[in-house]
Parts: C-alpha cells; structure tokens; sequence
C-alpha cells in the first residue's frame, strides 16, 4: 500500500472520481445482499437500511464526486501587506495510508462513509470492519475485493482487539479515524499517540433531550420515539435520556407510549420496523438496567430473538448504572425538573455529549440552551437528524470525541492543508534586508 502510494496514482482527479463511481457501483449492485446482511445482523428493514445505511452513503458519495473538482483547486487566500506583492494559496494533498475502524452498529454506513472521504482525499485506506455484525462484514469484503485492489483499499475484518494494536504498534499509518465507545477510543488515541500519528474520534456519550413546558409534546414524543427506538436504540446519537419539565411530563409519556404503539403495534417483537440487540452479551447488559427505575411501559424481552422491546423508566437514581453508562438500547429514563439550573446540574454529570436536543417553543430558550451546553451537534425540536444534512460538520467533542466528518468535512478530515506563498522577483525592496537600524518605525506601520 505504501509504494502504491508513493508513486501517485491515488493523488489525480480521475482516479479519484472513478473510485467512487466504482464504489457507487457495486453498492447498488450488492443492495439486496446488503439489506439481507442487515437483517442477519439487526434485524433492519429495507426502508431502514436505505435511510440510515444505503442511502445514507450513496448520498454521501454523490457529494462527494459533485464537488471533488472544486475541492481539489488551491485555494486563494489574501496576503497580508508585509508580503506583498506575493501571493498566497492553499493545496490541500492526501495524508497517505489511513486506516478506518468502524462499529456493528450501522456496520456499512460508518465504515464505507469514512472511506468514501479518504478515497476522495487522494488516500489508501486499510479497512476494519466490526466482527460482531459478521453477515455485513463478509459483504464488505466481498464488495472491497472485487472493487479495488488491496494495494489501494485493504479490508480486515479480524478480531479488532488483536488486530488493531498488531498493526498500529508495528506501521505507522497517517490517519487513524475510529468510531465507537468512549472507552475503546482513549486506547486508540494512545496506541496513535505512540508514532505521532492523527486521530478522528468519534465517539458516544449520554446524549441529553431537554423539552420545555412550551414544547408541542404530540410531535416530541414522535420524533424522540422515532429516533430513540429505531436500530432498538442502537445509535451513537440516540437521545440517551429525556430531561422533561415537570409540568408536561405525564402528558409526553402517554404521548410517547402511543406514538411506540403506532410506529411498531402493541407487539414490537413481530413489528417489521423494530429490530433487535445484537448480541446476548448487549442484551444482558440492557436487562441490567431495568432495574435502575420504574418501567412504567415496555421492559419485555425475549432471549431467543434478542428482543426487548422499548421501554420507559420513570424514578431513575442519577446515580445508578443506567444514568451513569452510555445505554445504546431501547431504554429511555424520563426524568422531571423543575428549573434550568436543576436540568443542567443533570447534564454536567456527564459533560460534552455528542448530541443535544431541545425541544420549545421559544426562542429565547432554544438560544439559552444551545448557548449553555457544550455539545459536538444536535437539534431544536428534533432528534438525530442533523447527522444526514452533509453540509453539517457531524463529530463530538472532549469525552464524545475529536474531529468532525460528512460532506465537505469528509475530504477536509483525511486531507492536509499545504500553506503556499509565491512570490515574485520583479520587485525587491531593500527595506527587507539588513542592515535593520532605523527601520523600526516603518516596520510598525508595515506591521501591526
């Protein structure tokens, strides 16, 4: 990969763009196998392979290829008046061999996504996927194996706890981008820390939804139903927990449990919109928590399916395990406040989330909010959607992770910014060179 690399082929416009056609090609060549791999692994329906997986990259990738010329261009910047009359510009050139390491949970898109970004960028890029979504991985590889050559895209789909430090302690990459827990990212920061090598983190966290006493509660509880149960809650920017002003939050409850009623009937486990825990060790852990509060609606499960259905916990402990770890699973906590101070003294227990939601009427307390808690992205009366727009940033901050990717970002992320300033040998002022005495004055004008 690395002479490949080295002798240039990845770097021109062309090959760049007919990477991702290729990549646009075979994807929709294998979307049947890809929805059935889906299903294997959690239990995703078409519709919901398309919006959150399928669709979700190829619309990345159209991006992608649409402004890949653009992108490409050096970039004119001014000059500042000490350096004239020279000129200034940016190019921005490929990092080298990146590696992407991606989770089980939307095993296609957060794996092919990131990809998608580096190939634009001009890079090779060594893939791991997740082994705990084995029918998706198999898939990925097939597709990676019969659209490039392992020279320029390499696919390993291994046990990540072994792999993943074998490689990165033995070659130095140019660019790890890692999506997952907060706890497996600190050991890939410090195994990249090692060589000097970059990161993008994206991480997870206990993404916070604040509604309001002014809030419509009917579409809050279906847009945050709709989210928070979708993939079983599976998802890195699921609202984690409900912070409801008290005055509403027996009315948002029972507006929640009809929404879960219609959206997957009064029986998710046949429901063909709701899907399942990946595995028994998750769904143990998920059981764990039923214990941290009042399951006021849901809390059933079925080992054979790896099924639990959604469930609402009332009179949850701040300081139990279910308010304290990341939930990923269909469990949502509702808890009341009273003020904005008390519902920011609950956020702060675990600061920086990847997502914030908020849910009013008002403006002035959209604006309070959004001002007041530190956040890597998020949404006003909505929930998790701000990730499809690519022309947002998407990524967290502090404990949910560093760097941000989508759109735009993608290319930026796996490129490096080369300053360039050009400068012409027609004029060359004296005032430059030494001797400098007596120049200061001039200098402070010239510079300031």
């Amino acid at each position: 990969m690395r002479n490949y690399y080295n002798s240039g082929v990845t770097r021109t416009k062309s090959f760049r763009r007919q990477q991702l056609l290729n990549l646009k090609k075979s994807v929709l060549k294998y979307e049947r196998e890809i929805q059935d791999a889906l299903y294997a692994d959690l239990k995703k329906s078409p519709e919901e392979t398309w919006v959150t997986e399928t669709g979700f990259l190829l619309s990345e990738i159209s991006v992608l290829i649409k402004n890949l010329h653009t992108w490409m261009e050096p970039e004119r910047v001014p000059t500042n008046l000490v350096n004239l009359p020279s000129s200034s510009f940016i190019i921005r050139e490929p990092l080298g061999i990146v590696m992407v390491i991606s989770p089980w949970n939307y095993p296609l898109q957060l794996l092919f996504t990131p990809m998608a970004g580096a190939i634009a960028a001009g890079n090779c890029v060594f893939l791991k996927a997740s082994e705990f979504a084995a029918a998706t991985a198999k898939l990925m590889e097939k597709i990676i194996s019969e659209t490039f050559s392992p020279e320029f895209i390499l696919f390993e789909k291994g046990e990540g706890a072994v792999v993943i430090p074998a490689l990165m302690n033995n070659f130095r990459f140019d660019h790890v981008f890692y999506t997952g827990s907060t706890s497996v990212g600190r050991i890939i920061y410090q195994l990249a820390a090692a060589k000097l090598v970059p990161v993008t983190l994206e991480l997870g966290g206990k993404s916070p939804c604040v509604i309001e006493s002014d809030a419509n509660i009917r579409i809050a509880a279906r847009r945050i139903g709709m989210t928070k149960f979708s993939n079983s809650g599976q998802m890195c920017v699921a609202p984690d927990y409900v912070l409801i002003h008290r005055s509403v939050k027996e009315l948002f409850i029972g507006e929640l449990k009809s929404a879960v009623e219609q959206f997957f009937t009064e029986d998710p486990s046949d429901s063909y919109n709701f899907g399942k825990i990946i595995d028994q060790k998750h769904f143990n852990r998920l059981l764990g928590y039923l214990n941290c509060g009042k399951v006021v609606y849901g809390g059933k499960s079925k080992l054979d399916k790896l099924y639990l259905s959604p469930t609402i916990l009332d009179e949850v402990s701040l300081n139990s395990p279910v308010m304290q770890e990341e939930i990923f699973g269909p469990i949502l906590p509702v808890i009341a406040f009273d003020t904005m101070d008390e519902a920011r003294s609950v956020i702060s227990l675990h600061p920086d989330p990847l997502a914030f939601y908020i849910f009013t009427s008002s403006r002035k307390r959209e604006n309070a909010w959004i001002q007041e808690v530190s956040f890597g992205g998020g949404c006003v009366n909505n929930a998790s959607w701000h990730l499809t727009n690519p022309h947002l940033p998407f990524g967290g901050r502090g404990n949910s992770g560093m760097g941000s990717y989508h759109g735009r970002n993608s290319f930026e992320i796996f490129s490096h910014k080369k300053a360039i300033m050009k400068t012409p040998t027609w004029f060359d002022p004296a005032i430059k060179y030494p001797p400098f005495k007596g120049k200061l004055g001039l200098f402070k004008k010239v510079i300031r």
